[in-house]
């Protein structure tokens, strides 16, 4: 094994350089900057709630401690995972002032919100032509350009967003969902997460984010809104094929997760603070689950559904698991606690 499989992603950091994170004087903020265009990227497929300048600060700040320890919280594995996706990222940080970590903090934020103000804009319109069959009409009808009617609001709009548990039909549920009686949190999640719209309380694993909306939308932010019709083959004009990305992500479906949901709300405006909309902590439970060790099977094989679906010609989506793989010990390991569990509480 060479010495640089050794090294930590920070180390390995510091041994690239790139042409555009060079000293200088500092830039405005153009949407051509490089790191403004890899922060619309980096916030679609990793991380889309958050501080960037803050993150960038508090990263360098703690260093040496992630070098020196295992990273077990979300703005440290975000900070490692940018500094080490942006060659000469690591040694601009480290080597600036602190004004010119705030000032790569703001490039990448400006992408990553920038990105997500535009999938907000188009998806808006692109949905409600996904809430029902195609060649059905939608009664009553929405506007493209008003949402207030949507939400609770609108019988098919509320019932993919009510709760999973809750039900849509019964009068006095929905009365109080859309008089906000009964408050949505945003780790309740919606119907319009499941395969089939169909919520299974014995196994909520059942179908689990992989609706056919979400599919719509994913192939509409990632690999163009024309391949919603039909197979998706690779488009110069796709995001997917601007950045080679060949397989779905954790952060990417819990993007496309939560872009959908505020879509079909009532809400006007996207903010990742918003109380009423919840939507950050939306996406963080959407995260959680799929970084949960003891979710690990399960989210496999989730990942790897959702990769087919989306790329099925990429080396990653056609690959079979080696029978003395890591990933099978785990697999085999994880069953077998699970049936160890099962049987001690029959």
């Amino acid at each position: 094994m060479s010495s640089d499989e050794n090294q930590s992603p920070l180390e390995s950091s510091r041994k690239h350089s790139g042409s555009a994170l060079h000293s200088g004087p500092r830039k405005k903020a153009t949407s051509s900057n490089p790191l403004v265009l890899h922060g619309r990227h980096f916030g679609r497929t990793v991380f889309a709630m958050c501080n960037y300048p803050a993150l960038l600060t508090a990263g360098i700040l703690r260093l040496e401690e992630l070098q020196d320890c295992p990273i077990e919280d979300y703005p440290a594995e975000v900070f490692v995972e940018l500094i080490d996706s942006y060659p000469g990222l690591l040694d601009r940080l480290t080597n600036g002032e602190e004004e010119d970590i705030i000032h790569v903090g703001e490039l990448v934020g400006k992408g990553v919100s920038g990105a997500r103000g535009d999938d907000t804009k188009t998806l808006k319109s692109a949905v409600l032509e996904w809430l029902i069959p195609r060649g059905q009409a939608l009664i009553p009808p929405l506007s493209h350009n008003i949402k207030s009617d949507c939400g609770f609001n609108h019988e098919v709009t509320g019932a993919l967003l009510c709760p999973a548990g809750l039900d849509w039909s019964n009068a006095e549920t929905k009365q109080s969902l859309k008089s906000g009686e009964i408050a949505v949190r945003g780790d309740q999640w919606p119907m319009f997460l499941y395969a089939g719209y169909v919520y299974n309380p014995e196994d909520p694993w059942t179908g689990l984010l992989r609706s056919e909306i979400l599919i719509f939308g994913f192939k509409h932010v990632f690999t163009s809104p024309s391949s919603v019709d039909r197979e998706p083959k690779a488009t110069r004009s796709g995001n997917a094929y601007l950045h080679g990305m060949k397989s779905v992500t954790k952060g990417s479906l819990a993007y496309i997760a939560t872009q959908v949901r505020f879509s079909i709300s009532s809400s006007s405006i996207f903010s990742r603070t918003d109380t009423v909309t919840d939507s950050e902590n939306f996406y963080h439970s959407i995260l959680d689950l799929l970084e949960d060790p003891d979710e690990h099977q399960e989210v496999v094989d989730l990942m790897t559904w959702w990769t087919h679906r989306i790329f099925p010609n990429s080396s990653s989506s056609q690959r079979c698991m080696s029978k003395n793989s890591a990933l099978s010990k785990i697999r085999e390991k994880h069953a077998v606690l699970r049936e160890r569990a099962t049987m001690g509480t029959s």
